[in-house]
């Protein structure tokens, strides 16, 4: 059927995927040395609501709604293991559709990612249709409508001269040791590169299961992060987030967690505050389906959406001026030999032909600044835009 001893890269095997009009997602775990990729032979990538414990091995990419963007599963069909450079099909894997990618990677293919034609005007929000939206959000809150809602914008800024998504991946691997590091490529949908900070569900190979709050940001100056000085506003902001958290736990009336937090974490350019929750599934074996319950109840999490969750999302929905698509959604392996690891689509871009749309966002509460919260979705695009500057100095590491 094809060469399976063969050694490829991950060069071949993305630029084979594109051309081959097939989904790919390449992935390195926060600490872990391995990159992963899958790749899906399958015709249909849609999903419904996930359900993790049932799912085949695959990688999920969900948006931040559904009413306008699909979740998308990439089964993985295929796997690839980066240090050995071998390719292993699945089991059952559809032999047709396996031998054509086999007889594209023996040929030389130049692909770049799959890149659907879009209108970027219409994408693209301005920054002052971003502050008038946080100066109504604070009136809003001010008047009791909400308590928090967070509110995004994105830009769109032109890629360099010979620009490679895999070697970008790699960039942002290496700077980012301590992070999710993405790199999802899905024909008539997209290709999305970025580096998360923030874990939404996560079962690892132990059976623990582990979400996190985080909110609150400010610059990572070069103190240690244990002097970091947080004002009111973003103590509240995150213990926000975690109150969230802990009423899902409740609605599920799951009483036996660990909760260590909040303490200051530095993501690359930045600081946030965060809390961390466990669940020791090996004990608590009442709640069999607690990630995709949790899935469920969670997202969007008040550190994307706000609180309380309807008004929030419809504020934003109303006011926000654009389509997040996939920033904000969620991303992830599930049952992968290291278990079922999602995370919030922060920290990213999307490419699409020549340019590419950076996208970050702000918790806005009633104290907030519509100048302060823009310069905060600055600094948070800067985590990953300078990959695409020529100059790279100066970068803080996860």
């Amino acid at each position: 059927m094809g060469d399976e001893t063969r050694i490829y890269t991950l060069d071949d095997i993305f630029s084979a995927a594109v051309a081959a009009e097939r989904a790919v997602a390449i992935w390195r775990l926060p600490e872990a040395a391995e990159v992963q990729l899958c790749l899906s032979l399958q015709a249909q990538l849609q999903t419904g609501q996930p359900i993790l414990e049932n799912s085949p091995p695959g990688f999920l990419f969900c948006p931040f709604q559904t009413t306008l963007h699909q979740n998308i599963f990439i089964k993985a069909d295929v796997t690839f293991d980066a240090i050995s450079g071998q390719l292993t099909p699945a089991p059952d894997v559809p032999v047709e559709p396996l031998k054509q990618f086999y007889e594209l990677l023996a040929q030389p293919v130049t692909a770049s990612w799959h890149a659907p034609a879009v209108n970027l005007q219409a994408l693209q929000q301005t920054d002052a249709s971003y502050t008038q939206a946080v100066t109504d959000a604070v009136t809003a809150l001010q008047a009791g409508e909400m308590e928090k809602v967070v509110l995004s914008r994105n830009k769109v800024v032109p890629l360099p001269g010979n620009f490679s998504a895999v070697a970008a991946f790699e960039e942002l691997r290496a700077a980012y040791p301590r992070a999710f590091v993405s790199l999802v490529s899905i024909p008539h949908v997209g290709t999305w590169l970025g580096t998360s900070p923030e874990i939404l569900v996560s079962i690892d190979e132990q059976n623990i299961f582990r979400t996190v709050a985080l909110a609150g940001t400010q610059p990572a100056g070069l103190d240690n992060a244990a002097n970091a000085i947080w004002r009111q506003k973003e103590i509240e902001e995150q213990a926000m987030v975690e109150r969230y958290i802990l009423s899902c736990f409740k609605r599920l009336r799951l009483r036996d967690y660990n909760e260590v937090g909040p303490r200051t974490v530095t993501a690359g350019n930045l600081m946030h505050l965060r809390t961390d929750f466990t669940v020791d599934l090996k004990k608590e074996v009442g709640f069999p389906k607690l990630g995709t319950d949790m899935l469920e109840l969670l997202h969007p999490t008040s550190a994307v959406c706000g609180l309380p969750k309807a008004p929030a999302l419809q504020f934003i929905l109303q006011h926000e001026g654009y389509d997040r698509s996939y920033y904000s959604g969620y991303l992830g392996p599930v049952n992968s030999a290291a278990g079922t690891h999602l995370y919030v689509n922060l920290r990213c871009m999307q490419l699409v032909a020549q340019e590419a749309i950076l996208y970050a966002g702000a918790g806005i509460t009633a104290d907030s600044s519509p100048e302060k919260e823009w310069q905060e979705t600055q600094h948070k695009m800067q985590t990953i835009g300078w990959v695409l500057e020529t100059e790279n100095d100066g970068i803080t590491e996860y």
